[in-house]
Formats: structure tokens, sequence, C-alpha cells
């Protein structure tokens, strides 16, 4: 994978921000953390800046998409395949068509209710259609994905990304933590939740008032 684009979005993205938008300093943290996790390989954060043209805000949903696809993949088994459905909703995930992507996701739900993974992908389709909130049906998704796989962190990893978003970062810790004490030990995803759990904390401990 080529970074060099998401750096240049990201840079961008925090220039506007504390330029045009005048985030304050005491928000730098909070933001370039949110950064930060999103290109650490699981999920691009979305930026709080409207893209200039059509076809950046394409580029960025596009990235988006794709990123979301490749984190969600490593809560699960890398031998065994997402089913044709969910295959077809990832390709439209990485072109940034999450409506479609939801579609797709949704058949696959309804075919084999007991797809956890199926659920987790629709949980996402469905929160970046509606630009990275959180919808009842996608935190109906998370909720399921979570029943069916109580030891799998990828519904609580998602739905603490979104928190992050939404300036809720303490709700982020808890959920990862709720992930990991619930982990199996040879989970291969765990090390990178910890690590992520005391950037995390080190950043709630660089707020004001902290």
């Amino acid at each position: 994978m080529i970074w060099w684009p998401f750096l240049l979005l990201v840079a961008a993205a925090f220039l506007i921000a504390a330029l045009v938008f005048r985030l304050p300093r005491s928000g730098y943290p909070l933001f370039g953390a949110a950064l930060l996790f999103g290109l650490s390989g699981y999920a691009l954060q979305g930026s709080p800046s409207e893209p200039s043209s059509p076809r950046v805000a394409q580029e960025r949903d596009a990235s988006t998409g794709g990123l979301f696809v490749d984190a969600r993949r490593r809560f699960f088994d890398p031998q065994s395949l997402p089913s044709p459905y969910i295959v077809t909703a990832d390709a439209f995930a990485r072109k940034g068509d999450f409506q479609d992507a939801a579609n797709f996701a949704e058949i696959a739900v309804s075919e084999n209710p007991g797809d956890a993974e199926g659920w987790v992908a629709l949980g996402n389709a469905l929160t970046e259609h509606a630009e990275g909130h959180l919808t009842p049906a996608a935190l109906y998704a998370y909720g399921r994905a979570q029943t069916l796989m109580p030891g799998n962190g990828a519904a609580h990893y998602f739905l603490g990304l979104t928190m992050l978003r939404a300036g809720q970062p303490e709700e982020t810790r808890k959920l990862w933590t709720e992930a990991l004490a619930a982990a199996p030990k040879d989970a291969l995803w765990r090390e990178e939740l910890a690590a992520r759990i005391v950037q995390l904390q080190i950043m709630l401990k660089q707020q004001p008032g902290s």
C-alpha cells in the first residue's frame, strides 16, 4: 500500500482544522490522535473539513473504505474468507460506495444471521454511509456481531472508533478495554489493540483538566 497520499490527506486535514476552522489548541492532541489512529492500519478517521471538490471526496471515501475492510479482516481468521456477498460489499466499500456495500452486507446477514463478520461489515458500511455517525441500524449490527462472537473485538473496536470521532474518548477506552479483556490469549490482534489502548490513555492524560 502507498501511504504518502494518506499522509498528505492527514496533514491537509490538520492544517484546515487549525487554520480555517480555528480548532482550539486544547483540541490539537485529541484531533491529532484521531488522525493517528486512522493511519495505524485499522481505519482512517474523517477530517472535519469539507472537501474542495467531488473528486477529493471520492478519493477520501475510497481510502476510508479500503482501510476499514483491511482492519476488519485482521480480527478474523485470514484462512477463512468472508461470504461472497461480503466480498462484493468490500469491493464497493473500497471504492467509497458505502450504500451498495451496506446493501450487499445486509443480504449476507439476511441469508446467514450467524455471520459475525458480516454484521461488522454492515455496521461499518452503515456508519461510513452516515459520514461517520452511529445510526441505530449500525449499533444493532455491532450488537449482533458482539453477541455472536463475544471474544472477537471487531465490533467493540469499530464502535470505539465511532465514539472517538464523536469526541467521546472515554467511551472508546472503555469499549477497547472490554474487548481486550474478553479476547482469547492467542488472538492475533490482542497486541495491536493493547498498544492502541496505551496510546489512547496517553492522549487522555494530555487533555486539559485531566
